[in-house]
């Protein structure tokens, strides 16, 4: 395990936020609506919420598919997952509207509504964002890795901090859970 895995922030009784500390800020002050409350299947093969197509898609699909790309590409294969976490994060930031800490509360639920994992904010100001993950269903069904393997999430973490905080941002993951630590964590930084 490295020195950079954290424990999750402790929950509150409500599940929508977490108890303010000094690593964590609040989820949300109100909670919205559940996506999947909201997540319809248009009775032609596709599941739409607000207009937009959302793909159920087991983890170990998505993980088999990476492992295929590395072993083909290298170590760019990496940047292919996190291009597309990219082009996926643009979207949903781009469809949420808002001042720009609570649309990210927003859409950290969703990701977690989704099956993307346990989001959590760990720093927030105007050059840096870090965002922690506790059950990456990447790294669960990626197993033991020496190194990070969530590409998908950091492209989409590196997506909308450049949305909300206005600047180009880099992305990387310091820690993850397929490394043996206690979580994913995601930093982006001007």
């Amino acid at each position: 395990m490295s020195p950079m895995g954290a424990k999750r922030p402790p929950r509150n009784a409500d599940s929508s936020t977490f108890r303010r500390d000094k690593k964590s800020q609040p989820m949300t002050e109100h909670p919205a609506p559940s996506l999947l409350a909201e997540l319809r299947d248009d009775g032609h093969g596709r599941l739409l919420y607000r207009g937009s197509r959302f793909l159920l898609i087991r983890p170990e699909t998505l993980v088999a598919a990476q492992r295929a790309v590395e072993a083909a590409a290298g170590p760019g294969a990496a940047e292919c997952f996190a291009a597309g976490g990219r082009a996926g994060g643009a979207r949903a930031t781009a469809a949420v509207a808002g001042e720009a800490r609570e649309r990210l509360d927003r859409l950290l639920k969703m990701g977690r509504e989704l099956g993307w994992g346990e989001f959590g904010v760990e720093s927030w100001n105007p050059a840096r964002l870090v965002i922690t993950v506790k059950h990456s269903p990447f790294a669960e069904a990626h197993g033991r890795s020496q190194g990070p393997v969530c590409h998908l999430i950091r492209g989409v973490v590196e997506a909308f901090a450049e949305q909300l905080l206005r600047r180009p941002m880099q992305a990387s993951e310091t820690s993850c859970e397929a490394a043996g630590d206690l979580i994913c964590r995601f930093e982006a930084r001007a």
